[in-house]
């Protein structure tokens, strides 16, 4: 393959990456009862403002990515709370058997874009 077909598979694959991470994110704004009320469960502390935030740096650092504006900052966000949020929110070792299969797609569906968010970010700091 030659340099100009990968990068344009390379760029392609972080606008599409970018603009599902701020698409996922808008879900989570559509229905912020239900997203602070899962937080809470979860033990966030100040899930009300916790969940917003987290949100909305998620749209942030989607559009970021995707445009590929700041990108460090961008994809050092999306990293950062992938990374924090895979583990604690989608726990599916600890789940209730009725959401054991949903916390686990939701775990290894986060544990993927963790490792693209982490290539971006390698990316970021390589240009």
């Amino acid at each position: 393959m030659g340099s100009d077909t990968t990068d344009t598979l390379s760029t392609l694959g972080r606008v599409l990456f970018g603009l599902g991470v701020a698409l996922q994110a808008t879900e989570d704004f559509r229905e912020m009862d239900e997203t602070i009320e899962y937080a809470d469960s979860a033990d966030v502390p100040l899930p009300e403002i916790a969940a917003p935030f987290a949100s909305g740096m998620m749209v942030v650092g989607g559009l970021g990515t995707a445009l590929w504006r700041f990108p460090r900052l961008a994809t050092g966000a999306v990293a950062t709370f992938l990374a924090v949020v895979t583990p604690t929110m989608h726990d599916f070792w600890n789940a209730e058997p009725d959401d054991k299969s949903g916390e686990r797609l939701a775990f290894f569906g986060n544990l993927a874009m963790f490792g693209a968010a982490l290539a971006f970010l390698r990316a970021a700091y390589n240009r």
